[in-house]
């Protein structure tokens, strides 16, 4: 069932990493197969760069890496940012102040994202377990909005992040925030069920792949082979000719793909890559 495949991206976490943080074995040489056949391979993820270029290096990637949910793509060989889509310090202020209805009795922990570098009002347990599977450093800041409104125009926030402790309230916050913003102004979603995201309604992951595929790499639609396992993948789910979801995946975003793979756990990707590649 190989088809005409030119550039397969996948996603980080539950897509080729699991619960172990690391990729595992068969889908490196899954990948590895697909490369040797002239196969371009990149990472969509809703990470911090300096976050996932540890995984771009780990899968032997050599194209450009796209980060926070499409907002940020830079190449890694060469350092070049060739893309940047941050929020709008309008829409980033007004979104701290509907978080904040939200964040009572610190359910909430929220991050601001500037120039790479991760911001918070102060340190949680959430951010503590963030910063250790992201393996970054994290910036102290007091509060928000005065930083926000410190920062030059020249470094609004490339994306925000509200983590909660409850998936039910991640899904409330979207139901009422998407309610509040157009698509227009901001792209909301989330990437594990208890993580909220914000970025500039141009910046998703499917944005990011059509960018890379057709303006970068040359490459058709019916080329790109994209897999993922939240709902921020989404429209590169939808974007690509073959979108593969992964076992994992919540069954709402089941329905979008062409094919549901086997489970991170279960090297989803490598099953995927043997039936559509290799």
């Amino acid at each position: 069932m190989a088809q005409d495949i030119k550039l397969i991206v996948v996603d980080i976490d539950g897509t080729i990493s699991g619960d172990a943080n690391q990729v595992n074995e068969p889908v490196k040489q899954a990948i590895k197969a697909a490369q040797a056949k002239g196969v371009n391979v990149a990472i969509a993820t809703g990470r911090m760069y300096r976050s996932a270029v540890r995984f771009h290096e780990l899968i032997g990637s050599d194209m450009p890496l796209i980060s926070y949910q499409g907002a940020f793509i830079k190449d890694p060989k060469t350092e070049e940012l060739v893309g940047h889509w941050p929020v709008d310090i309008e829409q980033a202020l007004s979104l701290l102040d509907d978080l904040g209805e939200f964040a009572t009795n610190d359910q909430l922990s929220i991050h601001i994202y500037v120039n790479d570098e991760l911001y918070v009002r102060k340190m949680t347990a959430q951010t503590e377990a963030y910063a250790e599977r992201s393996k970054v450093g994290v910036k102290v800041v007091g509060d928000l909005r005065e930083f926000l409104t410190s920062q030059t125009t020249e470094h609004p926030p490339t994306k925000i992040l509200a983590l909660s402790d409850t998936a039910e309230l991640v899904t409330e916050m979207l139901r009422v925030l998407k309610g509040r913003y157009t698509p227009q102004q901001l792209y909301l979603t989330k990437s594990v069920a208890t993580f909220f995201e914000a970025t500039n309604p141009i910046a998703n992951k499917g944005t990011a792949v059509k960018h890379l595929a057709e303006n970068i790499l040359g490459f058709s639609r019916s080329q790109v082979l994209a897999i993922g396992d939240n709902f921020n993948d989404l429209e590169m789910i939808e974007y690509a000719g073959t979108g593969v979801v992964m076992g994992n995946a919540p069954d709402g975003l089941k329905d979008f793909g062409d094919w549901v793979a086997p489970t991170v756990e279960e090297n989803g990707v490598a099953a995927a890559i043997a039936k559509f590649v290799l």
